[in-house]
């Protein structure tokens, strides 16, 4: 079992890669809260997404707590510890366990899931679980974090800098009001229209799955070279 990593690396932004959607290249799951909220369905959806992946075969880059954490044990019991990867900040392992008594080391949450990689912040979590993703899939549950994680990998995509899918869980209409304003925003020519559809919402576990599968790369994001040395 690999053992649970202590990184301190540099993960620039600019370095991801357009990995393509396949068994080695796994959903990453966005919400990084650790509540479940108030909303039974979310749950229920949430375990039949672990479903939905686990029938694709695909892994996941995810948290182990909240509605991360449903998909991840109902993954895990499916297809086993090596479909699950989690990521926690150095900062949150200490909040985590007193908000988990059953979290009393790092290696206790590893022989539940293939391994837990601690990292040195927010942004290289962000960034890491970015580089391993095929596409990108948001639970409904909108905190803080949440939300910031969304409109970031958006911005990511329409820079250039990724053109991977990002799909919306959108149980019972949570994130409406989001969808909606991205197409006011287009109507009003904030947002080009060729960008309407970089991020799509799916209702159910399987429709996540196929928006996975048929997502298209906007046409008028930005061609921009993120590697070049050159000024």
């Amino acid at each position: 079992m690999q053992s649970a990593t202590d990184t301190n690396d540099e993960h620039p932004l600019l370095s991801i890669d357009s990995a393509p959607l396949s068994k080695v290249a796994p959903l990453a799951i966005l919400p990084c809260g650790a509540k479940l909220g108030n909303d039974p369905e979310s749950a229920i959806a949430a375990r039949s997404l672990a479903e939905a992946i686990h029938v694709q075969g695909w892994t996941i880059d995810a948290g182990t707590v909240g509605l991360m954490g449903e998909v991840s044990r109902a993954l895990v019991k499916l297809s086993g510890p090596e479909s699950v990867h989690g990521f926690i900040p150095k900062a949150l392992v200490t909040v985590e366990r007193a908000r988990n008594p059953e979290m009393s080391n790092v290696k206790l949450r590893e022989e539940s899931y293939k391994s837990v990689t601690v990292v040195k912040d927010m942004h290289a979590r962000k960034t890491q679980m970015a580089e391993a993703a095929g596409a990108f899939v948001a639970l409904p549950k909108r905190g803080f974090g949440t939300m910031e994680e969304i409109m970031e990998i958006i911005t990511w995509n329409f820079l250039g800098i990724h053109d991977k899918p990002i799909v919306l869980f959108n149980v019972n209409g949570f994130f409406d009001d989001i969808m909606s304003w991205i197409r006011r925003a287009v109507k009003n020519g904030f947002v080009d229209s060729g960008n309407a559809n970089i991020v799509v919402e799916a209702s159910t576990a399987g429709e996540v799955i196929e928006a996975i599968k048929n997502y298209r790369v906007p046409s008028s994001r930005h061609d921009l070279d993120w590697k070049s040395d050159q000024t």
